[in-house]
């Protein structure tokens, strides 16, 4: 069942930045600019955010299965229509109504896996999880890239709807139903006017966005975002920073480059979910049995405040100042990609031991903060870039990734207390 949640949790990232590879014959079919372009990439981030308000809430009642497959059907089904656009208008919203679906994966999947591990091997079973959601924004623009050069750019969103039609069909297969059946059937009692007073809560973001006046709710929240952030910085300008420094010509040489991080996230998967649980463990045997879920946040304090940060300055310095070859940049950005899922495994795990009764909505929460900020740093990266140039923008980055850092420590700290004060917040 993780595969499968993996699998599916690939396909909305990858989405955003397949089409990357693509921005200039894209832009050139429907006749826009790239500046255009790069908007309606962020409106993509944008629907990615808003995602989970909905679904999380609505997972909670009529079943995580059935949430995951209206998702589903609804991400290869926009897909399909997206690659069938006959303007960019058009082209625009049917991407965005994809990105809305796409998160769905991602918040739902987390809860389910809250409801299959215990918190011992939670960290793990994430890290796992999040193979694909990490994976997608790499090997996207080198899908992409391969597919643009041989034929037509609107296959990469054909290629898209045939994954999604895959993954529609292992999750009404493979995954099982984990929302307890006392809800389930609390749902199906109401009365139908009863119903629809509850869907117009599921559209209210109210829930999600309450959440965030938690500290370790909103802590947990920046630090994810900046990492996303740094993901997205990254990854979005390389075919406008890498090209030319590297005199590369075709949208598969630099695809290539977007395969860096994807490595580092690969291995990091093997060994960031164990740390993470390896600390829980190792400070419940200190505490005499007693577990605390900000243990697991220590396995990310050197990853955020010193990996990450010299590896975005490394990176960004060496393209600036044109030092080294193409190894030194492709190095750091493996590096990187290891570091960030040392704390994305730890830090998601903990979302959902942050307000226990509350976890989806504070799952959905810190979906919609990571991804506005995925899409703000979307559409001001490059124009930033051509301003200051790559190594200022990295030192922005490095410090924004370092400042979660600090903020991590503290709730490490002090988060006992503060979650400690949270257990009266009610179920809503």
């Amino acid at each position: 069942m993780v595969s499968v949640l993996s699998y599916c949790s690939f396909l909305a990232p990858a989405g955003s930045t397949s089409i990357l590879a693509a921005a200039p014959e894209v832009a050139s079919h429907y006749n826009v600019s790239g500046d255009v372009f790069d908007i309606s990439n962020a409106l993509f981030m944008v629907f990615m955010a808003l995602s989970g308000v909905f679904y999380g809430p609505m997972a909670q009642s009529v079943g995580k299965k059935t949430t995951l497959t209206l998702a589903s059907l609804l991400f290869t089904a926009c897909s399909v229509a997206s690659s069938l656009a006959p303007n960019f208008a058009s082209f625009t919203v049917f991407r965005c109504l994809t990105a809305f679906q796409g998160t769905a994966f991602l918040t739902v999947g987390q809860g389910i896996l809250r409801d299959i591990y215990p918190q011992e091997k939670r960290s793990r079973a994430c890290s796992y999880f999040l193979i694909g959601t990490l994976i997608g924004p790499s090997i996207g623009p080198l899908t992409g890239g391969i597919i643009v050069a041989h034929i037509e750019w609107w296959w990469i969103l054909v290629v898209q709807s045939g994954l999604a039609a895959i993954g529609c069909a292992a999750i009404i297969f493979f995954v099982k139903e984990t929302l307890p059946p006392q809800k389930l059937n609390a749902f199906k009692t109401l009365e139908r006017s009863q119903k629809v007073k509850l869907a117009l809560l599921w559209c209210n973001p109210w829930r999600s966005i309450s959440v965030w006046r938690y500290k370790n709710v909103l802590i947990s929240g920046w630090a994810s975002s900046t990492l996303v952030w740094n993901m997205y910085t990254l990854l979005t300008p390389i075919r406008y920073v890498l090209n030319p420094r590297f005199d590369l010509t075709s949208p598969q040489e630099s695809g290539l480059f977007f395969l860096a991080p994807g490595v580092g996230y690969l291995l990091g998967a093997f060994f960031g979910g164990k740390y993470g649980d390896y600390n829980v463990r190792k400070w419940k045997e200190k505490r005499n049995g007693v577990k605390v879920p900000e243990d697991r946040l220590r396995s990310t304090l050197v990853a955020m405040g010193f990996v990450t940060p010299c590896c975005m300055l490394l990176y960004g310095w060496t393209i600036e100042k044109k030092i080294g070859g193409i190894p030194l940049p492709a190095t750091a950005m493996v590096v990187q990609g290891i570091s960030q899922l040392f704390c994305f495994t730890s830090i998601n795990a903990y979302l959902l031991d942050a307000i226990p009764n509350r976890h989806s909505d504070v799952v959905a929460g810190n979906y919609l903060m990571r991804y506005l900020f995925a899409a703000l740093g979307s559409g001001v990266c490059l124009p930033i870039i051509e301003q200051v140039g790559v190594g200022w923008f990295s030192t922005v980055t490095a410090c924004l990734v370092f400042s979660a850092a600090i903020g991590t420590a503290l709730l490490v700290k002090f988060g006992p207390r503060w979650r400690e004060k949270l257990k009266a917040v009610p179920d809503r």
